[in-house]
């Protein structure tokens, strides 16, 4: 019995820029991603990959096409709406870490519980912060946690929700390669406790063979793996 979609585009399309700057990044992407599965995006620097990431984060608008997430259709809400449903139900960790640099690990973990309306943010994000191994560090600002640590404070941000779909735009490209593999290990470990489905986009082969599906890209269509196979393989 295949899984439910979680997400699903259909015919999606997308144009940024304008006048001679306009650049058609999307063209007629359709792609469905099972509950729970693991999906590397891959292709070449400029293929769309990181923009596809931001379609299905409710970051970017399309121009054309529908975009449906955990059974809601986000190209008709509006962006209040939008951003509403990506607090409850899409984590995303990025390759930047953005982390704000004046608020604590757990001050950090805690923002997204408070706008959700948690009743107890920060004792939730303490408790996230010790899932990721740091317990002994929610007192630091991000200008005193190495690219690790502040790594596994965006990946607990990310995961404090409880999101269905968790999204990570190069999440190792700025550590060295044993940290990257830390962080990997981390975030695979995260989705398969919790069920959660799992996007990345990387130029790492060894990151996406970690997956349990690779979609490539290249100038902005998908080339191969838009739809989980039927049955067994």
């Amino acid at each position: 019995m295949t899984a439910e979609p979680v997400i699903e585009l259909r015919n999606v399309s997308l144009t940024l820029g304008d006048g001679a700057s306009k650049v058609h990044v999307l063209k007629g992407i359709d792609l469905d991603v099972a509950a729970g599965e693991t999906v590397g995006i891959v292709g070449p620097s400029g293929s769309g990959k990181s923009t596809l990431l931001m379609v299905l984060a409710g970051l970017e608008r399309v121009d054309a096409g529908s975009v449906t997430i955990a059974g809601r259709r986000l190209d008709g809400l509006s962006e209040d709406e939008v951003a509403v449903f990506r607090g409850r139900t899409i984590g995303i960790v990025f390759q930047s870490f953005h982390l704000i640099p004046n608020m604590t690990a757990l001050e950090n973990v805690a923002v997204p519980l408070e706008l959700a309306g948690h009743a107890d943010p920060f004792g939730a994000a303490a408790q996230e912060l010790a899932a990721v191994g740091l317990a002994e560090r929610v007192t630091h600002y991000p200008g005193e946690l190495s690219g690790g640590e502040q790594q596994r404070v965006a990946i607990a941000r990310a995961l404090a929700p409880s999101p269905r779909i968790l999204i990570a735009d190069e999440p190792t490209g700025n550590l060295d390669q044993t940290t990257g593999r830390q962080i990997a290990d981390l975030l695979f470990a995260k989705a398969a406790e919790r069920g959660t489905t799992l996007v990345l986009v990387t130029h790492d082969p060894s990151l996406a063979a970690r997956c349990s599906r690779q979609v490539a890209m290249r100038s902005g269509r998908i080339e191969a793996g838009a739809r989980p196979e039927a049955g067994p393989a």
